[in-house]
C-alpha cells in the first residue's frame, strides 16, 4: 500500500531540553524519511525520545536544530496559526489515555473536530456515525466513555482523529493502556484504515508484539536513530 511518496522527512533533527544547570540531549540528529501508506512504528527504551521525535512531528514542538517537512512542507519553525492549520489539515492524533471528553457522547466526541474545523469538508454528525460504524461501534453511539470499554475508548479516539480526513495518523502507546485483545482490536482497526484509505501511520510504542505488526521498524537509542531501516517479516 504505501508509495514512493514522502510524507515526513527529518533532517539533523536534534531537540535540547533544559533542565536545571544541564541540558538533556532529546534528540541528536534525526534523519528519516516516511512513505505515503506505511504504517511505522519507532520503538527503543523508556527516555529514548521516542514521543518527543512524535511531538516534533506532529508540530506540537519546535525543534533546536534541523528541519521537518511534512507532505513537502517545512513545518520546523511556523508560528502557531499556522501550525495549527498543518495540525487541523493534516494530522490526527491518537494517545495513550484517549483524551475524551466524558460529558459527551461516542458520536459527539468524534464530531468535534469538524464543528470546530475552519472549513469544514463533513456533515459532523454523518461524518462521526459512518467512522464509529467502520470502527465497529455502530451500536455505541449514544454512549459515554463511562459506558465503554478500554478498547472501545480507543476506537473512538481513532474516530476522533480522522474526522476531518487527515492523511497522517500519529499515535502515541495507543495500546498501552488496553488489554492484549483490545490491543489487537485497535491494531486491526488501524490497518483496516490504511487499507481504506490510504492513511500513514506513526506508531510510537514500547511493545515488540505491537512494532512487529507495522510495516517498518525505526529504532531510537539516546536520542539517536539506531537502525535507519528494519523491515519487519509479516
Amino acid at each position: 500500500m504505501a508509495s514512493t511518496q514522502t510524507v515526513i522527512r527529518t533532517q539533523g533533527v536534534v531537540k535540547e531540553l533544559p533542565l536545571g544547570n544541564t541540558t538533556v540531549h532529546a534528540l541528536r540528529g534525526v534523519d528519516m524519511e516516511i512513505f505515503a501508506g506505511e504504517i511505522v512504528g519507532i520503538i527503543g527504551p523508556s527516555g529514548s525520545g521516542k514521543s518527543t521525535l512524535l511531538g516534533l512531528i506532529g508540530g506540537l514542538d519546535t525543534p533546536t536544530r534541523g528541519t521537518i517537512e511534512i507532505d513537502g512542507v517545512d513545518i520546523s519553525h511556523m508560528n502557531e496559526d499556522r501550525l495549527t492549520e498543518i495540525r487541523n489539515e493534516k494530522i490526527g492524533f491518537i494517545f495513550q489515555f484517549f483524551n475524551l471528553i466524558p460529558t459527551l457522547t461516542a458520536l459527539e466526541n468524534v464530531a468535534l473536530p469538524i464543528q470546530f474545523a475552519r472549513k469544514p469538508q463533513f456533515n459532523p454528525d454523518k461524518r462521526a456515525k459512518e467512522l464509529l460504524t467502520m470502527l465497529g461501534l455502530g451500536d455505541r453511539l449514544r454512549h459515554r466513555p463511562s459506558e465503554l470499554s478500554g478498547g472501545q475508548q480507543q476506537r473512538v479516539a481513532i474516530a476522533r482523529a480522522l474526522a476531518n480526513n487527515p492523511p497522517l495518523l500519529l499515535a502515541d502507546e495507543p495500546t498501552g493502556n488496553l488489554d492484549t485483545e483490545s490491543g489487537a482490536m485497535v491494531m486491526q482497526a488501524l490497518r483496516d484504515i490504511r487499507e481504506k484509505s490510504g492513511t500513514t501511520v506513526v506508531i510510537v510504542t514500547h511493545d515488540a508484539a505491537i512494532a512487529q505488526q507495522t510495516d517498518r521498524v525505526l529504532t531510537l537509542v539516546d536520542g539517536t536513530l539506531v537502525h535507519g531501516v528494519v523491515p519487519v517479516v509479516q
